[in-house]
């Protein structure tokens, strides 16, 4: 059929099933069917919660033997497995296929609400809350609610005041290192997002956002006061004080 050869003939009957995809081995908890009946005792270890297969460094225990194999490599630091494309090596043969996605803008688990595509499950996962709207992280201090617990671990310093993040050229404190990131952009004058209508460079996200509405003559924000309508929701407020004013001013010639 493919014209691989094997040593053993077990190994051949083995390798044989793939192509007839034949699984008769079948999970008695959750009726899932594989081809090998090897395959099958590993998947019977994930219902158990067993895992018989320590790491002798860190004493880290996996489920399957092959596990346990590719995590000793992170204490061998052994990469072995390199990218054709930029050079760069990895400890896993699936960091290199996560990475290889990044050439190739494959992005294989789509979200089935909107069809936005992810090069990560996890990605998938933590989008998809967004369309759940499920915030089950909750913040102890004031009970703001987050989907992730990153966003929560993030919000939390805003409480502790902490600031472990220090810029190296002029010493200022930050509380999260993408806001380090941020500022170091400041002094080395990168621009990393681009408008791609006119070519303007923007130090921030936010503000390459801010900034594509002044290409449009869409103005989606209208002042609820006098019906006045503005790009976007920042000159809206801007002109909101206006009434603000007049308000002000009437109340003191009364």
């Amino acid at each position: 059929m493919c014209g691989k050869a094997f040593n053993r003939k077990g190994a051949l009957q083995r390798h044989y099933l793939t192509h007839t995809n034949e699984k008769d081995h079948v999970c008695e908890i959750c009726n899932k069917a594989f081809a090998q009946k090897y395959h099958l005792k590993s998947h019977v270890l994930t219902h158990t919660n067993e895992k018989p297969f320590v790491c002798e460094v860190c004493g880290r225990s996996f489920s399957v033997n092959s596990s346990l194999k590719e995590h000793s490599d992170i204490h061998l630091k052994q990469t072995p497995h390199i990218c054709e494309i930029c050079g760069k090596t990895f400890t896993l043969v699936r960091s290199l296929k996560m990475h290889s996605r990044l050439h190739t803008n494959d992005k294989p688990f789509v979200c089935e609400l909107c069809g936005r595509g992810f090069i990560k499950r996890a990605d998938l996962k933590r989008h998809f809350l967004s369309h759940t709207n499920e915030k089950a992280y909750i913040c102890e201090i004031c009970s703001r609610p987050f989907a992730q617990s990153l966003y929560l671990q993030r919000h939390l310093q805003t409480h502790s005041n902490e600031k472990p993040y220090a810029c190296e050229l002029c010493n200022k404190l930050f509380a999260q290192k993408s806001s380090l990131d941020e500022h170091l952009r400041v002094h080395r004058n990168e621009r990393p997002f681009v408008c791609e209508i006119c070519g303007k460079g923007f130090v921030r996200k936010m503000s390459l956002k801010l900034h594509l509405p002044s290409h449009s003559e869409d103005k989606p924000h209208a002042c609820d006061i006098c019906g006045k309508s503005y790009k976007d929701k920042r000159s809206v407020k801007k002109h909101r004080l206006i009434h603000l004013g007049e308000n002000n001013s009437g109340s003191l010639s009364s």
